[in-house]
């Protein structure tokens, strides 16, 4: 029995093939995703992420200072499949040291090696040294390149230190640039684990043996009086139905959690396993004393910069975002640009060591320690969009690029607790973002602002940065951003910023800081007493028969959008549970 989430659906379907006499039951709160357009056309994605829609789920945190006061809000996948349904299916995987960094036996790199190749068929650029040629998620172009605008950043990215690196996705590779390769089928088709793993067998009519209940919400796990994990106790949503009856279901062998970072610790406490301390303030009996739940919340750290271009109107997504051109048109016609998804190049990047002595001591000591003898860790990974990357009412009609930048290694921190016993309580949430000491995690935002703006700048495509979505420098100053009507700039040189730039800047970068939906870490895979919530086989410390599997687990942060780290988490945790449950050794 399992809880849905990316890793989750990967984790059922491997269980029902391991034994056909196994019962495997997911349990999903959204609703089913098969065949739904706005799932399985790439260039549907941004309307998964509307406040109307019925397939995210949206976490408000509470005010924070240390980002204007705000309120941020993050969303996750609320429909069958999780996250990898609504995501922006960008692949990129995380670095060979990343995975090392956890520091888990069965966890290293060269462990987790096969499962990244047993997930995909990849059709991009490379050896086959760490890709996979038979596996279930297929990665490609998709159907359509904006090449103007990617031959444009990659140009342009050279002249200022970043070459052009065939396999940014390597593990090894970094400080580069990379045309993009995606979560999209060679036919234009969104690759979530519901579509690649889940709906091929419940439809094959060979795994009667696998079920899934949609539209239902865990409530929490039920654990016996020997500490066993022996079934969950859910509800109908109500979003969807009308009877919301309490039901419970029991389980014979295992229960697994997969309600991604945020979802996961709130079961798990709602089902007595955290800190006493408030378990005991909400009236929860303790059945598992697990203080680290909920605990060491990470995100990567957001910020957007959209320029005006030269482009023409099929160049960019503009069109189509705005709604100029109907995508049941386009998918009705079979236009390439339905298997788009306006994401065209990625890149992993480090500071130069004058780039490093100039963002001053506290951050030098920083990087000697944690990054100057890896040089496999970027400081931070950029995308180009051929689009406006917000809301298209904001800006007048015309072809536009941005620029997605977000640190990978934040030294900041959050927690989400539950605050009630109910599912309908609201969560105490905090993303934390910001709140580093020594102000790290904005240095490193000072330092990508600067640089990716330097890229731009040196495009042909470039007529200024949109000036309403920029920092507002002082009209006087060499930073003030500009428009241009007339051809790109000529003989560019580097901006020189003042300290009052600087102050501008970083205000800006405060008020304007946002979510990737890159959260991870609240129950962390390590030793008990490092704050640990699960072990390196994934079970729930004090509960017998209960798992996580899902992007709650990472201890440590990856420098990767992370579809595919949460895929290949679904993999090794497959491996590792029905080896415990005795049903014989995977091929992998």
């Amino acid at each position: 029995m399992k809880h849905r989430g990316t890793a989750g659906c990967v984790v059922a379907s491997r269980l029902s093939d391991a034994d056909r006499d196994l019962s495997v039951l997911v349990i999903e709160s959204g609703q089913n995703n098969y065949n739904v357009p706005a799932i399985i056309h790439p260039i549907l994605f941004m309307g998964n992420l509307a406040p109307t829609s019925t397939a995210a789920l949206f976490y408000q945190a509470g005010k924070e200072e240390k980002v204007g006061n705000r309120q941020l809000v993050v969303p996750a996948g609320g429909i069958l499949g999780g996250g990898s349904s609504i995501n922006f299916m960008m692949y990129s995987r995380a670095q060979r040291s990343d995975f090392d960094s956890w520091n888990m036996p069965g966890w290293s790199a060269d462990e987790m090696i096969p499962y990244l190749k047993k997930l995909e068929t990849y059709h991009g650029p490379s050896s086959k040294d760490t890709h996979g040629d038979s596996g279930p998620v297929q990665i490609s172009g998709g159907t359509y390149r904006a090449l103007t605008s990617e031959n444009n950043f990659i140009e342009a990215a050279a002249k200022v230190g970043w070459p052009e690196i065939e396999d940014l996705q390597s593990l090894d590779s970094n400080n580069g640039t990379q045309r993009a390769v995606r979560f999209i089928s060679p036919d234009g088709k969104r690759q979530d684990s519901a579509h690649a793993y889940l709906h091929p067998r419940l439809q094959d009519g060979k795994h009667p043996n696998l079920n899934v209940l949609v539209e239902s919400q865990v409530i929490r796990v039920i654990v016996d009086d020997n500490k066993n994990a022996v079934g969950v106790e859910y509800r109908p949503n109500p979003k969807f139905q009308n009877d919301t009856t309490t039901r419970s279901i029991r389980a014979r062998k295992m229960v697994i959690v997969s309600s991604g970072t945020i979802g996961t610790p709130s079961i798990l406490e709602r089902s007595g396993i955290g800190s006493p301390e408030l378990l005991n303030r909400i009236g929860i009996p303790i059945v598992s004393d697990l203080p680290g739940v909920g605990n060491n919340y990470q995100d990567h750290h957001l910020l957007i910069y959209p320029y005006r271009t030269s482009l023409a109107p099929e160049e960019t997504a503009d069109e189509i975002v705005r709604g100029a051109l109907s995508v049941e048109e386009l998918v009705k016609t079979k236009d390439l640009r339905a298997g788009w998804n306006a994401q065209d190049v990625t890149c992993k990047i480090r500071p130069t060591e004058a780039d490093v002595a100039e963002l001053g001591p506290e951050f030098q000591a920083v990087w000697e320690r944690d990054f100057k003898a890896k040089p496999d860790k970027p400081l931070a990974l950029m995308s180009l969009v051929s689009g406006f990357a917000g809301d298209p009412s904001s800006v007048p009609v015309g072809q536009y690029t941005s620029l997605t930048a977000f640190t990978v290694y934040p030294y900041s921190r959050g927690h989400v607790h539950i605050t009630g016993p109910s599912v309908d309580d609201p969560v105490d949430f905090k993303t934390g973002f910001f709140t580093d000491a020594n102000d790290i995690d904005i240095q490193k935002h000072i330092w990508i602002y600067k640089k990716q703006r330097e890229i731009l700048r040196r495009t042909d495509m470039y007529r200024g940065e949109v000036i309403t979505a920029h920092p507002p420098f002082a009209s006087d100053s060499e930073a003030a951003c500009i428009e241009l009507n007339d051809g790109p700039l000529s003989n560019v040189k580097d901006i020189t910023y003042t300290p009052a730039d600087d102050a501008v800047l970083e205000k800006w970068l405060r008020e304007n800081v946002g979510t990737t939906w890159h959260s991870m870490g609240t129950c962390k895979m390590a030793p008990l007493e490092k704050g640990g919530v699960v072990d390196a086989s994934l079970s729930v410390y004090g509960v017998k028969g209960l798992k996580v599997a899902d992007l709650s687990i990472p201890p440590a942060n990856v420098a990767a959008n992370t579809a595919n780290t949460a895929y290949a988490i679904g993999e090794r945790a497959a491996d590792i549970f029905i080896k415990e449950l005795g049903l014989g050794n995977r091929d992998i």
